[in-house]
């Protein structure tokens, strides 16, 4: 079958931790990719590029990760799908199935922005898929171990002036105003995180739709979304993938998840 995602399997014997990856997608479907300006789907931007290579060394810790197949351009796997919005504070945040770029500009041809009937269509077949996907697995660990983590990863440009005017710290944990996870596992990842890199706390995102829908501490479902800005692991033009810097961060993740699968 053909899936709206991809998945890495675990390569070691499995632990109570799950990975989500919900913008690193870059792809279209066939039958809508005409629908969007060509200079856009030639350049997308708004991609949490390489974050799948940057978190490779998972599978070898008895992690299963998903992570997106296509671009959220085409729907936002983060986003509530309601369309409710996530922050009520009057910054720029794009939607689900959002008309435009972080900067404002339009990504679709003009008059070809999906109506309700198109939306329901990607939620069915591109949406739903990827947290169906995830809750079987929560699932799987919950049968298994009693207690599980998602992990959300994702990551942002140092600046855009859209959401906030001055640059981001390097690294945002978000628990829904620590209600996504057990207070254990948001102390020890601030503290791990902060030994080497300036961690802001819930602001100025405190976790996505994911993270929201599914962290549920008193059902032993917990949920942590990590924002980091790109340049921590690439290059400082923030297009190419820098393996120094994410040799450094990987260690730290890596140090980081064992100590929660410990805790777990």
């Amino acid at each position: 079958m053909n899936h709206p995602y991809f998945i890495r399997e675990a390569k070691a014997p499995l632990v109570p931790v799950i990975l989500s990856i919900p913008h690193c997608g870059t792809s279209f479907p066939d039958e809508i990719v005409d629908q969007y300006l060509t200079d856009q789907v030639n350049s997308i931007d708004d991609t949490d590029w390489y974050l799948q290579d940057l978190y490779d060394f998972v599978a070898e810790m008895g992690i299963t990760t998903v992570y997106a197949k296509y671009s959220r351009w085409v729907i936002d796997l983060n986003r509530d799908p309601e369309s409710a919005p996530l922050y009520n504070d009057g910054r720029i945040i794009t939607g689900l199935t959002t008309t435009t770029d972080f900067l404002g500009n339009p990504i679709y041809k003009e008059g070809n922005e999906p109506d309700q009937t198109e939306i329901e269509r990607r939620l069915n077949l591109y949406y739903w898929p990827y947290y169906q996907q995830i809750q079987e697995l929560l699932d799987e660990r919950i049968q298994q171990f009693g207690k599980v983590l998602l992990w959300d990863a994702h990551s942002i440009r140092e600046k855009v002036p859209t959401i906030r005017k001055d640059p981001f710290p390097q690294m945002i944990l978000g628990d829904n105003d620590q209600t996504s996870a057990d207070q254990k596992l948001i102390d020890k990842t601030l503290e791990n995180l902060s030994s080497k890199y300036q961690v802001n706390h819930n602001d100025p995102f405190k976790g996505g739709h994911i993270t929201r829908y599914f962290g549920n501490p008193s059902k032993n479902v917990n949920a942590l979304q990590l924002e980091r800005n790109k340049n921590l692991y690439m290059d400082d033009s923030e297009r190419n993938f820098e393996l120094s810097k994410a040799n450094q961060m990987r260690e730290l993740l890596k140090k980081n998840f064992q100590d929660l699968i410990d805790l777990l």
